[in-house]
């Protein structure tokens, strides 16, 4: 997987696929991108019903559940023969709920499923409801082989993943984990399996770790009083000041085992004095220096960072009721991530270290919601097979672990024993940015490298699950 390439991302092939069903799985995708689900408020039903039909029409026999009837799950089982069943559970899971998105910054309106002749466009193309066509579209191949496979494949449609989860994965993990076959060996999910452009080479992640959350509120106290009065502790100047320290210092590299790994996966195909430097870029102290003259890319060099350390970015700001009322107290929510290793009161002690010489003692933290690190093993048969059928439906790209500076569904499913990767196989050409697409404007899949991923996808499952 190594080398340097000799051709464009969408000259590379990937088995053969019935083109009607490649066509159908576009039309789905467009239907679903039609689905307003934007969270919030989310109102994920329309979108799930639509699922459950295409279950249906395959024969599947689809259970939909949830904690709110216009929030629901929908899970749907292949079952394998009974005696040939020697292996737990492989779940497939993607989130139908969308980030809002701004029409007026939009090429075409987000929620219209738009085909230019390239590309799908709409809020969700990439996040997620474009893994949601693509798995429902290997799983409607694969039932209608009717291959002998080893294990029962359960796939998972969930609401709420873009706010928190709550009603969603963590509501099945801890209400109905018999419908996720109680403790399933692997869970397929979000972010990898895309292709990474960088330096004239093609790059392919495989999902392994995310860093945690530790949603946050700030509050600072202030002297309440009539805003036409001049007085000196308003509490909202003070917050600014605080937010304003946040915003501006960077805090301490945690390099861990697995952003090692994902940063030597992108220097070893180079070799020479690039794979050379790579460690130090894992310093506390020369990585940051080194990270700005080695990565040229803002976006890609974010990423880099984003895993190297733990982040805090306020979001939101809450102050007086009323314009000509300076307010008692003023708070502003933060969004943390944890890098593995780290925890919620690690970043507060950050944070405090920041904010301390500012305002002194006057601010509180609270924890509005918080979840540690997970990262997964890459030495696993499952993980293996998927570096095998990237390797053969791009045999010039570069297959490498990465973590990701976000959460996904696979918090929850690892509470139940499952190991998870984020493989969403997905060939990109190179003036489209897939870090730049999730939450973006103008969020769309380029359709041939949509296709290409339903083809990898059901390549690889076929290695992983059928029997001789």
């Amino acid at each position: 997987m190594q080398g340097p390439s000799a051709g464009s991302a969408s000259e590379q092939a990937a088995p053969e696929f019935p083109a009607d069903e490649l066509g159908s799985a576009t039309q789905l995708l467009q239907e679903l991108l039609r689905i307003n689900t934007s969270n919030p408020p989310g109102n994920e039903r329309e979108a799930t019903e639509l699922v459950a039909r295409h279950c249906r029409s395959i024969g599947l026999k689809p259970e939909v559940v949830g904690s709110h009837a216009a929030r629901p799950n929908l899970v749907a089982r292949w079952g394998a023969d009974p005696t040939n069943q020697t292996e737990r559970p492989l779940v497939l899971s993607c989130h139908l709920d969308v980030v809002p998105a701004n029409p007026d910054r939009w090429t075409h309106p987000p929620f219209s499923g738009h085909h230019d002749g390239e590309c799908i466009w709409g809020r969700g193309a990439i996040d997620m409801k474009g893994f949601a066509a693509m798995g429902l579209a290997t799983l409607t191949r694969l039932v209608k082989e009717n291959p002998p496979i080893n294990r029962d494949v359960i796939f998972v449609a969930v609401c709420d993943e873009e706010a928190g989860t709550r009603h969603g994965s963590e509501w099945l993990v801890n209400e109905r984990p018999d419908l996720l076959g109680d403790n399933p060996e692997y869970v397929i999910n979000e972010v990898g399996g895309f292709t990474i452009h960088q330096n004239g080479r093609r790059y392919y992640s495989v999902q392994v770790a995310e860093k945690g959350v530790a949603w946050l509120r700030l509050t600072v106290k202030g002297q309440p009083g009539h805003s036409s009065l001049p007085l000196e502790n308003n509490a909202v100047v003070l917050l600014a000041k605080a937010i304003d320290a946040i915003g501006s210092t960077k805090l301490p590299w945690h390099p861990s085992r697995e952003a090692a790994d994902y940063i030597q996966g992108f220097t070893e195909p180079k070799g020479g004095i690039a794979h050379k430097l790579s460690p130090i870029l894992l310093h506390p102290f020369w990585g940051p220096r080194l990270l700005r003259y080695a990565v040229a890319s803002p976006t890609k060099r974010a990423t880099v960072e984003g895993v190297l350390r733990n982040t805090a970015n306020p979001t939101g700001i809450t102050g007086s009721p009323a314009i000509n009322v300076i307010p008692g107290s003023a708070s502003v929510e933060i969004d943390g991530r944890l890098a593995p290793g780290q925890t919620a009161a690690s970043l507060i002690e950050e944070l405090t270290s920041i904010i301390r010489p500012v305002l002194g003692d006057n601010f509180e933290f609270t924890i509005l919601q918080d979840s540690p690190p997970v990262t997964f093993s890459a030495d696993t048969p499952l993980y293996q097979e998927m570096v095998k059928t990237l390797q053969s439906a791009d045999p010039e790209g570069h297959v490498m672990p990465s973590i990701i500076p976000g959460f996904t569904d696979s918090r929850n499913y690892a509470k139940l024993g499952a190991t998870c990767y984020g493989f969403y196989p997905l060939q990109l050409p190179e003036d489209i940015d897939f870090a730049t697409l999730f939450h973006g404007d103008n969020e769309r899949i380029p359709e041939a490298g949509f296709h290409w991923g339903i083809r990898t996808l059901t390549d690889m499952l076929r290695r992983f699950l059928v029997t001789d």
